[in-house]
């Protein structure tokens, strides 16, 4: 490899390792109607990023892994186990059989596989005595993979007998796919009596459509079966994979140590040991394989990039749909606080109680300094009079404000109800928006409204510190007269009628004179506008802690970022470094495909036998009771020189 070579491929390395950074923290958390299918595309490609892309960038040079797969009691193991020799993994006729996965390797590769390099989220569990009991001691589960060193695996090459892809088990069929993505090269078995199911042919399309190389082996072929292979590809070049290799292994008993006949896998044997021995046609699969990845990458990134934006849009959409009512709430209680609408009931008897026959407010015309001397003395009079109306405001306001902050809960549970992003949010047990603690709302609206009252009183101490004359009245009567402030704050005339209207101008008026005759008009203007200010910051206090409810859970599943603009510039990152990698990998001196093979380490069971003359059928038809069918230029270009 030249180093502009190494340098264009550490290069495309890092572009996917950052479209790999993009692609995890846009987690589509929000259940909109595309949010499903997004999930499952980025799981998919993280994990085929991290067990298959990743570490192939990272190590080209790294032994071809060759998966074996396909549907339940389609002869896997056995085929593995022919291949190798030995019985490497358990065939049985319970499913499912195959539950942890076998990697068969050549001892001198162990290093590739005993690390992470390659499927990290797998466990590795050693098998070193293959034949024997194949089982590790114990069960291993199916999250590890056990590998088995064996000298009649080539080098440069291993062998991983998969799960079944449509096994009854779950984690099977997952493990499986996780597997085959993973996979330079798919060995795909299927039987003649099952060969057009569905669920393999939906995962062979997938493959077609990332061009992943696949070689197709039909099991259980009784003879005769020449229009079921005619059919086998007839399907393949229907999902692209025209290119596939075809291998038939006829109906057979093993032998007595469990095995197929030699002859019955030599013509798969052969092919793969050619292609471990052939460093370029070796490369040649790696390479078309990793480029389809990376090709599939770049489109799916692209794909995910609308449904990225559309997680922004709805969580601005579920915000709002949260701000508009406690925002109404917010207005209605500034609007319900200075309405007179609170001069009713309880607050209106102890006022009336406080002011009693309005002796206080006759004769204020008199001299300010008399008035204040007067406040001072009524006050004095009334001591019980005062607390009770101050408990009477705090107890009205506090239902006011638990009232709107319930009705702006309703309207905003019922927004997100509305829409699918939300709905997943707020409905069920598993709901994320905690309902509402009335218990801690209450505690939590008894403290603003006290800490309010207690804003009022400051103001007035304040004001009333500014002047001599003002701090002696108010020494006797601060309570008081932050009392008649608040009641102020509450009296005004608009939308009311009739008596009600009356009272709240007559107490409107009698609060003015009071605190006008203290502090004078200017001043009471500014204490009741300081007052009404200081009302509405704890009142929305109060629904702002409501809303986080809502707001936090958005907050948590940070959907607020728009990830599509990054998945687009990833994906233009990656194509741009791919092009320029095969740009440099076309110029690059590269072993001839085709040429001397290097010495064989190894070879696998069959792979030595003489290759017999055909006996009729298709160009390239093996005897020896197994056919092979070469298809498509691309293995007749990766090995150029083999029987095709």
């Amino acid at each position: 490899m030249s180093s502009d070579d190494a340098g264009a491929e550490a290069r495309l390395a890092a572009a996917v390792t950052a479209a790999r950074e993009v692609l995890d923290a846009a987690s589509f958390p929000l259940a909109t109607d595309d949010a499903a299918d997004a999930r499952a595309t980025r799981s998919e490609l993280l994990g085929q990023l991290d067990d298959y892309l990743l570490p192939r960038l990272r190590s080209r040079d790294a032994p071809l892994l060759a998966v074996v797969g396909g549907s339940t009691g389609a002869g896997k193991s056995t085929l593995v186990n022919a291949l190798v020799g030995q019985v490497v993994s358990a065939p049985g006729v319970l499913r499912p059989t195959t539950r942890a996965p076998v990697l068969v390797h050549h001892p001198l590769d162990a290093a590739w596989f005993t690390s992470d390099r390659v499927l990290p989220g797998l466990s590795r569990v050693r098998v070193d005595r293959p034949g024997s009991p194949v089982a590790a001691p114990s069960d291993p589960g199916p999250r590890a993979l056990r590998l088995v060193a064996s000298d009649r695996v080539p080098r440069g090459l291993a062998l991983v007998d998969a799960p079944d892809v449509d096994s009854v088990a779950t984690e099977n069929r997952e493990l499986a796919h996780q597997l085959l993505a993973a996979a330079d090269l798919w060995v795909f078995v299927t039987t003649a009596a099952r060969y057009a199911d569905a669920v393999p042919w939906d995962l062979l399309a997938a493959a077609g459509r990332r061009r992943a190389q696949v070689a197709l082996v039909l099991d259980r072929v009784d003879p005769g079966a020449e229009a079921v292979e005619a059919d086998l590809a007839r399907l393949a070049e229907a999902e692209g994979l025209g290119a596939a290799r075809i291998f038939l292994v006829p109906e057979t008993a093993p032998d007595e140590d469990g095995l197929l006949p030699e002859r019955v896998v030599a013509p798969l044997a052969r092919w793969l040991t050619r292609l471990a021995a052939d460093e370029g046609a070796r490369r040649g699969v790696v390479d078309a394989t990793r480029d389809g990845v990376v090709d599939d990458l770049v489109r799916r990134l692209r794909g995910l990039a609308q449904p990225a934006s559309a997680q922004t849009a709805a969580d601005a959409e579920l915000r709002r749909a949260v701000d508009r009512p406690y925002e109404d709430a917010a207005r209605g209680l500034v609007e319900a606080t200075a309405d007179g609408s609170l001069l009713r009931g309880e607050v209106l008897g102890r006022w009336q109680e406080l002011v009693g026959g309005n002796e206080l407010f006759a004769g204020f015309q008199r001299a300010v300094g008399r008035a204040r001397d007067r406040v001072a003395a009524f006050f004095r009079g009334r001591s019980e009079a005062v607390p009770r109306l101050e408990r009477a405001i705090g107890s009205s306001l506090e239902g006011l404000v638990l009232d709107a902050a319930e009705t702006a809960d309703q309207r905003a549970a019922a927004a997100w109800r509305g829409t699918s992003a939300g709905r997943a949010l707020v409905s069920g047990p598993d709901g994320a928006v905690p309902p509402t603690a009335h218990g801690a709302l209450r505690e939590r609206t008894a403290a603003e409204v006290r800490a309010w009252q207690e804003d009022v009183l400051a103001l007035v101490r304040d004001r009333g510190a500014a002047k001599r004359g003002t701090a002696r009245a108010l020494s006797l009567g601060i309570n008081g007269v932050g009392a008649v402030l608040m009641v102020l704050v509450f009296a005004s005339t608009a939308g009311l009628t009739g008596a009600e209207l009356g009272i709240a101008g007559g107490t409107a008026a009698a609060s003015q004179a009071v605190l006008s005759a203290v502090f004078g008009d200017e001043a009471v203007r500014q204490l009741t506008r300081a007052a009404r200010d200081a009302l509405e910051a704890r009142v929305r206090a109060v629904l702002a802690a409501e809303a986080d409810r809502y707001l936090a859970v958005l907050d948590a599943l940070g959907a607020a970022d728009d990830a599509g603009p990054g998945l687009r510039t990833a994906a233009d990152d990656v194509e741009r470094a791919a092009r320029d990698e095969r740009t440099a990998r076309a110029t690059d001196v590269e072993p001839e495909a085709g040429a001397a093979p290097r010495a064989v380490v190894g070879g696998l069971r069959g792979a030595d036998l003489p290759e017999e003359e055909p006996r009729g059928g298709a160009a390239g038809d093996e005897a020896g009771g197994s056919r092979e069918r070469g298809r498509g230029g691309f293995w007749r270009r990766v090995l150029r020189g083999g029987r095709t």
